[in-house]
């Protein structure tokens, strides 16, 4: 398993399109809005690291509005 966290910024006026496109995606377990740098956060949740670059390359920043990414991968102690 893979843990993701996406930051994600998006076009202004762009915020709640983007949230429910990315909403709709099986792989995102969690997103909420933010204030700051990034608009949300996406809790993505994949078999393997590889899925993972393709969910946020493919799916997330394809979204048309979505301006830039950071991800954030998680590990298990």
């Amino acid at each position: 398993m893979a843990l993701g966290f996406v930051l994600i910024k998006v076009s202004p006026m762009r915020e709640r399109e983007v949230y429910d496109e990315i909403a709709r995606l099986k792989e995102v377990e969690e997103l909420y809005p933010l204030f700051g740098e990034y608009d949300l956060i996406a809790k993505v949740v994949v078999r393997d690291f590889e899925e993972l670059g393709d969910v946020v390359v493919n799916k997330i920043r394809s979204i048309k509005g979505v301006l830039d990414t950071k991800t954030l991968t998680g590990v298990k102690f």
